[in-house]
């Protein structure tokens, strides 16, 4: 199969561009990194009046932020009984709630700054690829409902039909509250609105090296870049899985993991009906999982992890090719349907599963997303940037541990991944 590698979303959208000009000698605070996360804090940031400038290394949302499924969802990667194990069932209702203001955050900025990114409150669906995986959909939705006071709708087998046009599943649960964006209109949108608050983003201003420094007698950073360096009071690190040498400290606890998309040519009305009669974002409950959905001119968007490594031409590729054959194991219906683009980007994993915000060694940060990052990212960017400000903020993951590799026996390049695949691979089989 040969397909151009396309990104679909960018096709829609002419991105916003960047500050022109020389980068400013000073700031009080220096974001690095212009996705969903750190637009976000930059728009925070600015309508505080704070002097606020971002640095990406290469163009306005040119990582995750338009290359992921436009998923704006509720809940974690991990399930609320392994959290409250962890961190008992106080810290873990906080977590929840984050992650239901979370879809709030983004649809108030959409509203508030006329964003047009398609965003709507479908809900998310998500199937089981086994009994026992049912199983603990149910227990779990239990446990929802009791301990944090959201209502999920669990579907039986044979009421799947009414949600998915296909019969491999053994069951489901409903989020009515969750959404579907065009993450690229949105992220455009995002640093349009940061623009317009008063931030200033420059593109290809890769940072090179943070260092500590004195200016003037107030305590800071230099930021040195490709392009020039910029004295800051503070800095927030916003670079989630293409996080680098820059910011070792948070390099060697971010795992890179690729995930890839197919999007096919656009369906009838009646087939995409058939495929999704309730347009939902769709996600299936494998370690090594799809997530699939609708996009607005009726194409099939499937995405997962088809291989472990970051996106290069030879991942890409051979991604296509799994992942068309494992969207006709879902749908054989769309056996004639021409796929249409390809491609990939980096998410960004810890050891733990976790989102972390924070500060490590003076720097604030907000990374560690796991998939769930158009909403959280946008949410932990608010949230640390109104921090900086000195205002209240809710960020429920402050203060809990950040591991990295056990015996320390990473920093940053992940030569395990082939391992980890095949783990999750059989963690599957057996479950």
């Amino acid at each position: 199969m040969s397909i151009q590698e396309r990104n679909y979303w960018l096709e829609t959208v002419t991105m916003t561009a960047g500050a022109q000009g020389a980068l400013p000698e000073t700031a009080d605070v220096a974001v690095i990194g212009a996705g969903f996360t750190g637009l976000s804090a930059a728009r925070t940031l600015a309508k505080n009046g704070v002097r606020v400038v971002a640095l990406e290394s290469e163009t306005i949302g040119w990582g995750a932020s338009s290359r992921n499924g436009g998923m704006v969802l509720t809940g974690m990667k991990l399930g609320v009984e392994i959290l409250a194990r962890r961190y008992g069932i106080e810290k873990t209702r906080e977590m929840y709630a984050a992650s239901l203001a979370s879809i709030d955050c983004v649809e108030q900025i959409v509203t508030e700054e006329a964003i047009d990114c398609n965003f709507s409150r479908c809900g998310h669906l998500e199937v089981a690829c086994k009994q026992s995986h049912f199983d603990t959909y149910a227990r779990s939705v239990e446990v929802i409902a009791r301990e944090f006071n959201h209502q999920l709708r669990v579907l039986l087998k044979h009421e799947l039909r009414s949600e998915i046009g296909s019969d491999i599943y053994f069951g489901g649960i409903v989020d009515e509250v969750s959404a579907g964006v065009n993450p690229a209109r949105y992220v455009a949108g995002l640093a349009l609105a940061a623009q317009k608050a008063g931030a200033c983003i420059y593109e290809h201003a890769r940072v090179e090296r943070i260092e500590r420094s004195t200016r003037q007698g107030k305590n800071g950073f230099v930021v040195k870049t490709a392009r020039a360096q910029v004295f800051a009071e503070n800095v927030f690190v916003a670079t989630s899985g293409y996080t680098g040498a820059a910011t070792p400290q948070l390099r060697k606890k971010i795992i890179p993991i690729g995930s890839f998309i197919i999007a096919t040519e656009p369906l009838s009305e009646s087939l995409a009906h058939e495929l999704s009669p309730r347009n939902r974002q769709i996600f299936d409950s494998k370690h090594y999982l799809h997530y699939y959905r609708l996009t607005p001119d009726n194409r099939m968007l499937f995405g997962g992890r088809a291989a472990f490594f970051p996106e290069t031409s030879q991942t890409i590729s051979k991604s296509a090719e799994i992942l068309h054959r494992d969207l006709l194991e879902v749908y054989p219906q769309l056996h004639r349907a021409k796929i249409e683009y390809v491609w990939g980007g980096t998410l960004d994993f810890t050891f733990d599963v976790m989102p972390h915000a924070g500060q490590i060694e003076g720097v604030y940060y907000a990374l560690g997303y796991a998939g769930h990052g158009v909403a959280m990212a946008t949410y932990l960017g608010q949230q640390v940037a109104s921090g900086i400000c000195g205002k209240n903020s809710a960020n429920p993951y402050e203060g809990i541990a950040f591991p990295g590799a056990p015996l320390g026996l990473y920093t940053g390049k992940p030569w395990f991944l082939p391992l980890a695949g095949f783990y999750y691979k059989m963690l599957d089989w057996i479950s």
